[in-house]
């Protein structure tokens, strides 16, 4: 069974996920690739003591990356948006990003 901060990786501070956090009571995390939304949920709930609604996954493929001559892979990284349940209070992180 892997740690709870291992399977969060962190939250992903972007437009599209400060305006699902404010409008749709979402969180946006890098999860690990392997874990599934049942650990992701219990990962979520026991870090921000929140209850959690629903959690939907999005796998992503790395992409291929150049310097000069050499060519490398970024890897391939996994995206949950986590729905708390109606009357949680919204965890404080990137408010003034």
């Amino acid at each position: 069974m892997k740690n709870r901060y291992q399977i969060i990786r962190r939250p992903i501070i972007t437009e599209k996920g400060l305006d699902k956090k404010e409008k749709e009571h979402t969180l946006c995390f890098e999860v690990d690739p392997h874990a599934n939304k049942v650990e992701i949920k219990s990962a979520v709930e026991q870090i921000f003591k929140v209850k959690v609604e629903s959690v939907r996954t999005s796998n992503f493929e790395g992409k291929e990356r150049r310097r000069g001559r050499f060519a490398g892979h970024k890897p391939d990284w996994k995206k949950a948006y986590v729905k708390l349940a109606a009357g949680e209070k919204m965890p404080e992180y990137g408010e003034n990003v």
